[in-house]
């Protein structure tokens, strides 16, 4: 499955996050309402984090070089990780302690139609970002569930969007769920719960996103069904199994394969030579992102146990 797409996504994304963002902050200014600020800070974390995304995708394109020979592809996972951290650090905790804050106040809200007409607009936008990601999304999601890709996806900058957006529609709804309760019965505590509802809906979507690009940086394998792909297109010929398999994502579209092929050992050199030469030929052309393959070849014992387990992987856990 290709890993590739998304800049759409991201370039809509900041679009949409740098003009809620100033209309927010006019919001504030105008009403005095702690959530139109925390969604405000919110936004502006948002198109810093999309700008950061785009910068990743950037210096990932950097070729090979003799200090990082397998190139830089997991800048993108980097760049993706400081992403989750800084939704994490400028918008829930700074979103919970506005409104932690706000409890102990007691300034009414002014105009605060100005807020929820800002507010509507930007929920507007926000949609419109959304169905973009989703759009983008569904090639790879393929027939998982939502969850799933999320979980699994090598792309690390579809499921950052995908829940920065999810995160600021809800979190667009608490503001003016806040705003409006606050108006109705005239009490701004409704502001203030709206604020660290916000808070606590960020801090669960970048713990989600810690965790997950946190997988990639130090290094995943493929799914079992890709495994046992690879091993299916490795064997065929003089190649008679696979012993032993590993792999690693070294980019969300470059993939790095080693493993140890079983062979006959009354086989001339020339023709093994031959045989590892059409065993990744296979193997690329059933999974294109293999980039960099190492085979190597082994008498087949077939006497000598069972196969790697790592042919067979449980699925992943992060």
């Amino acid at each position: 499955m290709s890993a590739s797409g998304g800049g759409k996504a991201i370039v809509a994304a900041l679009a949409a996050n740098a003009g809620i963002a100033v209309a927010k902050f006019i919001g504030f200014a105008i009403t005095g309402s702690s959530s139109m600020l925390a969604e405000g800070v919110h936004s502006v974390a948002d198109t810093s984090n999309q700008g950061l995304l785009l910068f990743g995708r950037r210096r990932a394109r950097r070729d090979a070089d003799s200090e990082h020979p397998f190139g830089y592809g997991r800048d993108r996972f980097f760049y993706s990780f400081i992403v989750a951290l800084l939704i994490f650090s400028l918008g829930s905790v700074f979103a919970l302690y506005e409104g932690i804050h706000k409890l102990s106040g007691s300034e009414d809200l002014t105009s605060p139609i100005v807020a929820v007409v800002i507010l509507v607009v930007a929920i507007g936008l926000e949609s419109y970002s959304f169905r973009t990601a989703v759009k983008e999304s569904r090639e790879l999601k393929g027939d998982q569930s939502w969850w799933g890709f999320i979980r699994t996806s090598v792309n690390p900058e579809l499921p950052v969007v995908l829940l920065e957006d999810l995160g600021a529609l809800v979190g667009l709804i608490l503001a003016l769920a806040g705003v409006g309760l606050s108006v109705l019965t005239g009490a701004v505590i409704w502001d203030a719960i709206g604020t660290i509802c916000i808070g606590v809906l960020l801090g669960i979507i970048a713990v989600i996103l810690i965790v997950e690009t946190k997988s990639l940086l130090i290094g995943e394998g493929v799914s079992p069904r890709i495994a046992n792909t690879i091993s299916s297109s490795l064997v065929g010929g003089p190649v008679e199994r696979v012993i032993h398999l590993r792999t690693q994502y070294l980019g969300p579209e470059e993939l790095l394969v080693a493993a140890k092929i079983a062979v006959s050992g009354s086989l001339p050199t020339e023709t093994i030579a031959q045989a590892i030469d059409e065993a990744e030929a296979r193997l690329r052309a059933a999974v294109p992102e293999a980039r960099l393959v190492y085979l190597e070849p082994d008498l087949d014992r077939s006497d000598a146990g069972p196969v790697d387990e790592a042919l067979d992987p449980t699925p992943r856990t992060r």
